[in-house]
C-alpha cells in the first residue's frame, strides 16, 4: 500500500483535500478504501472488534460456589495440597487405625477433630503447623477420598459445618491474633530484601480454614438440615456481635489490612484477607437481596408506600444496546482543540462568552485544563481526520419507547412486568416540587411561600394540572426521613430525649470503624491502585503479591508465563473483593442511616477515590473482561481431583487469546460450567460469548460506587467533567451488557449539562440512549443545562455543609463523654451516701490495709473538716 493511504504522510492525494474524500481524481477515490481498512485494522489491533456479542451475564452477590472457592487459592499454592494431604494422614494414621475419614461414624470423627484441636495447643510452631494443614485438609474437602470434584465440595461443606461445631473458628481464631502481634515474623520480613510465599506460611493455613468455613456455612442450600441451619444462625450472631468482650471480626481483618498498608507487616497474605473479610461483611450484613428485603421492611417501619420495583429485576430484563463505533466516538474532540489552537483562539474565545450559558463559560475558560493533553485527546485528536469512516455505524441502536416483549420464551416470575412506556417509574423529590412552585409564584405571583407546596392561589391551571402531577410521582425515601429526623434532634435534644438505637449488626460494625474509618478507606484506595491493571510500578507503592510470588523466581519462560498468568489472577481477585466491599459497606450504611453512608462516602472522595476509578476505566475495558488469566486445569477442586496434563508455552499462550476453548485439557467441561460459574456458557466449548464472570463483576461493582459517590453531589459531579470522564465512560458502552450500560448512562447523564451545547450537539445519540434507560426526574432538564444547580459556584459550600452536618451527627450519637452535662443530678446528701457501690474483688480482700494507710493513720481534725463544710 501506498504511503498516501496514511493520513498525513506523504504527498496529498490528487484532490488535495488530504483525506481522499474530494471529487478530484479517482487517486483519491482508490485511497480512501484503502485508508479504512488501515484505520479499521489499526483499530482492531488496539482496542479489538468492535462487533462485541451480547453477554448473558447474571449479576449477584457472588460468582459459583466452586469459583469463589478456587480463587482463594494462587496457583503457586498448589504444591501444598499434597502437604495437607501428607499432614492429615499421618496424623489420622497414629489416631484411628484401618479405616478412613469419610468411613468413620460423625462421633468418631468428632472424636478425632477434638484430639486435633487439643494438639494445636503447643508450644513447637511447627507441630502446630503441621495440625492446623491437617484441619486445612479437611476444609478442603479430603479430596485424597473423593472421585469427582461434586464429591469434593459437597465433603468440604459437611466437614465445615463439623469442624464450626466442635469449635475449631473460635480455636483458629486465637492463633491468627497470635500470628498478628508476632513481632519477629514482622521484623523478619521488613529486612528480607524481596517477600515470597514462605513468609506467610501460617498465616495462609489460618486465613484458608477460615475462609472456607464462612464461604462453606454461608451458602444456603434447601436439603441444609435444621441443626445445620441453627449453626449457620449461631456462627452468623459469633461473627456479627463482639463475643467475649472481643471487637467484631471484621473489625480484625480491617486492622489487618491498615497494618499491612503502613509497612509494618509486609508478609501479610492480602488477597486472603480481603476476600474473608468481604465473605465475612456479606454473611453478618446480607447481600444485595437481604438488602432489598430490609428496605422494604425500613418504609413499612416509617409508614412510607411500597417500592415501585426492584432496581436489580429491572435491569435483568433491559436489553444491552448496541456499542459505539470509535469513529462517531470522536465528539468530544471538537470541544477540546490542542493546546497550541488554544492559545491561537483565545481573543476569539472571548467575544463569544456572552452568548453562551453559564457553564459554556466555565468550560471555554478552561480553568482545570492540565498543562499536558490527556490520553483521550490524544487518541480522539488522532482520529479527527478519518471522523467521516464508518458513518453507517451507529453509537447506540436505536431501541423502541416501548419495548415489544421477547417473543423467544415466557417472562419468568423473576421477570418484571413493564408497564407501557419506559423501564422505570419517573421519580419526583420534594425539593423538585419545592423549586418549581418557587419559579412558578414569582413568574406570576412576584413573591414566594417558602416550602409551602399545597397553596396554589394566584396560578393559573396548568400550574395546578403540573403539580398535582408531579405530587403523583413524589418519591420519599428512607434517607429523607433520617435527614428529618436529624434535623429535629439536634433542635430539641432536651424535649425529644435520647434516641433509641437498635443493635443491629450493621450499626455495631459503624460503631467499631468510626474512629479508624479514614485509614480503612485509605488502606482499600491504596490496594485498589496497586491492583488495577493501569497503574504503573513505582518504588513507594506497597506490594500486593506476597502471597503470590514463589520463593524462587521462574528460571524458564513456561515457569515465568505461568506466573504472569497468576499474578493478573491474583490482582483481579483482589480488585473484585475491594469493589464488591465497598458497594456493600456503602449500601447497608446508607440503609442503616444515611449520614454514615454520607461519612464513609466523603473519606472515600476525600481518598480520590472518583480519579482511581476514572483511571481504572481509562483501559480497554472490553479486552479487560474478556481476559483469561486463569489456568483451569490448576483451579481448587479440579487441580485435587485430575492428573495435571503437561503444560507447555503454546497451551498458556492461548489462555490469553479471546477464543481459547479448553475443550483439550482432560476434564469434564459441561460439569466444570455447571460448578464453577452463574453463567454456564462461559467457558463451553465452541461459545463465542466468553468473558471473564469478575472482571465484568467488578467493573459493575465499580460504577455502581462511582454512581452512588456522585448521585446528587454536584461538586463531585463536577469532578468527573474535571478529570473529563465523557469519553472514558464512553469507551466502556462497547461492552453489550445491559448492566453496565445503564450505570454508565446514569454517569454521563448527571454531567451532560456541565459539558456545553456543543457536547450535546455531537452525542445525540448518546442522549437518547440515556433517554430510553434511565430514569426521569419529572422537571430535571439534565439535556440543557438550564437548571439552577448547573451553576458552578456554592459547590465547596454545599460539601462543607453536608461534613458539619455529618459531625454533629458522630458527636450526637457516638460522643457520649460530651454528654454528661446533659445528665442529671442528684443533689440530697443522703441519697448519695445512701448509694450501694459495687466494690472490686481484691478490695475485699485488702480493705483492712486500706483502711489503716488511708484513714486511721491520716491525722485528721474532724472539727475543722465540719466547720469548713
Amino acid at each position: 500500500m501506498e504511503d498516501s493511504a496514511a493520513p498525513g504522510a506523504g504527498s496529498p492525494p490528487a484532490n488535495g483535500n488530504g483525506n481522499g474524500n474530494g471529487n478530484g481524481g479517482g487517486k483519491g477515490k482508490q485511497a480512501a478504501p484503502k485508508g479504512r481498512e488501515a484505520f479499521r485494522s489499526q483499530r482492531r489491533e488496539s482496542e479489538g472488534s468492535v462487533d462485541c456479542p451480547t453477554l448473558e451475564f447474571e449479576y449477584g452477590d457472588t460468582d459459583g460456589h466452586a469459583a469463589e472457592l478456587s480463587e482463594l487459592y494462587s496457583y503457586t499454592e498448589n504444591l501444598e495440597f499434597t502437604t495437607n494431604r501428607r499432614c492429615f494422614e499421618e496424623d489420622f494414621k497414629t489416631q484411628v487405625q484401618g479405616k478412613e475419614w469419610l468411613e468413620l461414624e460423625e462421633d468418631a470423627q468428632k472424636a478425632y477433630v477434638m484430639g486435633l484441636l487439643d494438639r494445636l495447643e503447643v508450644v513447637s510452631r511447627d507441630r502446630r503447623l503441621k495440625v492446623a494443614r491437617a484441619v486445612l485438609y479437611l476444609a478442603q474437602g479430603t479430596f485424597g477420598e473423593c472421585d469427582s470434584e461434586v464429591d469434593v465440595l459437597h465433603w468440604s461443606r459437611y466437614n465445615c459445618f463439623l469442624l464450626y461445631q466442635m469449635g475449631t473458628f473460635s480455636a483458629f481464631l486465637e492463633l491468627l491474633h497470635m500470628e498478628i502481634d508476632n513481632s519477629q515474623a514482622c521484623s523478619s520480613a521488613l529486612r528480607k530484601p524481596a517477600i515470597s510465599i514462605a513468609d506467610s506460611t501460617e498465616l495462609r493455613v489460618l486465613l484458608s480454614v477460615m475462609y472456607l468455613m464462612v464461604e462453606n456455612i454461608r451458602l444456603e442450600r434447601e436439603t441444609d438440615s435444621c441443626r445445620w441451619r441453627t449453626a449457620r444462625e449461631t456462627f452468623r450472631t459469633e461473627l456479627s456481635f463482639s463475643m467475649h468482650n472481643e471487637e467484631p471480626f471484621a473489625l480484625l481483618l480491617f486492622s489487618m489490612v491498615t497494618k499491612f498498608c503502613s509497612g509494618l507487616a509486609p508478609h501479610f497474605p492480602i488477597k486472603k484477607v480481603l476476600l474473608l473479610l468481604w465473605k465475612v461483611v456479606m454473611f453478618t450484613l446480607g447481600g444485595f437481596e437481604h438488602l432489598q428485603a430490609l428496605k422494604v421492611q425500613k418504609r413499612a417501619e416509617l409508614g412510607l408506600p411500597p417500592l415501585a420495583e426492584d432496581s436489580i429485576q429491572v435491569v435483568k430484563s433491559m436489553r444491552a444496546a448496541s456499542p459505539p463505533s470509535y469513529t462517531l466516538d470522536l465528539g468530544e474532540s471538537q470541544l477540546a482543540p490542542p493546546p497550541s489552537k488554544l492559545r491561537g483562539r483565545r481573543g476569539s474565545r472571548r467575544q463569544l462568552l456572552t452568548k453562551q450559558d453559564s457553564l459554556d463559560i466555565y468550560n471555554e475558560r478552561d480553568l482545570f485544563k492540565t498543562e499536558e493533553p490527556t490520553t483521550e485527546e490524544e487518541e480522539e485528536s488522532a482520529g479527527d481526520g478519518e471522523r467521516t469512516l464508518d458513518g453507517e455505524l451507529d453509537l447506540l441502536e436505536q431501541d423502541p419507547l416501548v419495548p415489544p416483549p421477547p417473543s423467544q420464551a415466557p417472562l419468568s416470575a423473576e421477570r418484571v412486568a413493564f408497564p407501557k412506556g419506559l423501564p422505570w417509574a419517573p421519580k419526583v423529590r420534594q425539593k423538585d416540587i419545592e423549586h418549581f412552585l418557587e419559579l412558578s409564584r414569582n413568574k406570576f405571583i412576584g413573591f414566594t411561600l417558602g416550602q409551602d407546596t399545597d397553596t396554589l392561589v394566584g396560578l393559573p391551571r396548568p400550574i395546578h394540572e403540573s403539580v398535582k402531577t408531579l405530587k403523583q410521582h413524589k418519591y420519599i425515601s428512607i434517607a429523607d426521613v433520617q435527614i428529618k429526623n436529624e434535623e429535629e434532634l439536634e433542635k430539641c435534644p432536651m424535649s425529644l430525649g435520647e434516641e433509641v438505637v437498635p443493635e443491629t449488626p450493621c450499626e455495631i460494625l459503624y460503631q467499631g470503624m468510626l474512629y479508624s474509618l479514614p485509614q480503612y478507606m485509605i488502606a482499600l484506595l491504596k490496594i485498589l491502585l496497586a491492583a488495577a491493571p493501569t497503574s504503573k510500578a513505582k518504588t513507594d507503592s506497597i506490594n500486593i503479591l506476597a502471597d503470590v510470588l514463589p520463593e524462587e523466581m521462574p528460571v524458564t519462560v513456561l515457569q515465568s508465563m505461568k506466573l504472569g498468568i497468576d499474578v493478573n489472577r491474583h490482582k483481579e481477585i483482589i480488585v473484585k473483593s475491594i469493589s464488591a466491599l465497598l458497594l456493600l459497606l456503602l449500601k447497608h450504611f446508607k440503609l442503616n442511616h444515611v449520614y454514615q453512608f454520607e461519612y464513609v462516602s466523603q473519606h472515600l472522595v476525600f481518598a480520590n477515590c472518583i480519579p482511581l476509578i476514572l483511571k481504572f476505566f481509562n483501559q480497554n475495558i472490553l479486552s479487560y473482561i474478556t481476559a483469561k488469566n486463569s489456568i483451569s486445569v490448576l483451579d481448587y477442586p479440579c487441580c485435587t481431583i485430575q492428573d495435571l496434563p503437561e503444560l507447555t508455552t503454546e497451551s498458556l499462550l492461548k489462555v490469553a487469546e479471546p477464543g481459547w476453548r479448553p475443550a483439550s485439557l482432560p476434564f469434564r467441561v459441561g460439569m466444570k460450567n455447571a460448578l464453577y460459574h452463574r453463567n454456564s456458557g462461559t467457558q463451553e466449548a465452541g461459545d463465542n460469548n466468553q468473558f471473564c464472570w469478575r472482571n465484568l463483576f467488578s467493573c459493575i461493582n465499580l460504577l455502581r460506587l462511582l454512581n452512588k459517590l456522585t448521585k446528587w453531589k454536584h461538586s463531585r459531579t463536577m469532578m468527573l467533567v474535571v478529570f473529563k470522564s465523557a469519553p472514558i465512560l464512553k469507551r466502556a458502552l462497547k461492552v453489550k451488557q445491559a448492566m453496565l450500560q445503564l450505570y454508565v448512562l446514569k454517569l454521563l447523564k448527571i454531567q451532560t449539562k456541565y459539558l456545553g451545547r456543543q457536547w450535546r450537539k455531537s452525542n445525540m445519540k448518546t442522549m437518547s440512549a440515556i433517554y430510553q434507560k434511565v430514569r426521569h426526574r419529572m422537571n430535571d432538564d439534565w439535556a440543557y443545562g438550564n437548571d439552577i444547580d448547573a451553576r458552578p459556584w456554592d459547590f465547596q459550600a454545599e460539601e462543607c455543609t453536608l461534613r458539619a452536618n455529618i459531625e454533629a451527627f458522630n458527636s450526637r450519637r457516638y460522643d457520649r463523654p460530651q454528654d454528661s452535662e446533659f445528665s442529671p443530678v442528684d443533689n440530697c446528701l443522703q441519697s448519695v451516701l445512701g448509694q450501694r457501690l459495687d466494690l472490686p474483688e481484691d478490695f475485699h480482700y485488702s480493705y483492712e490495709i486500706w483502711l489503716e494507710r488511708e484513714v486511721f493513720s491520716q491525722p485528721i481534725c474532724w472539727e475543722e473538716l465540719l466547720q469548713n463544710h
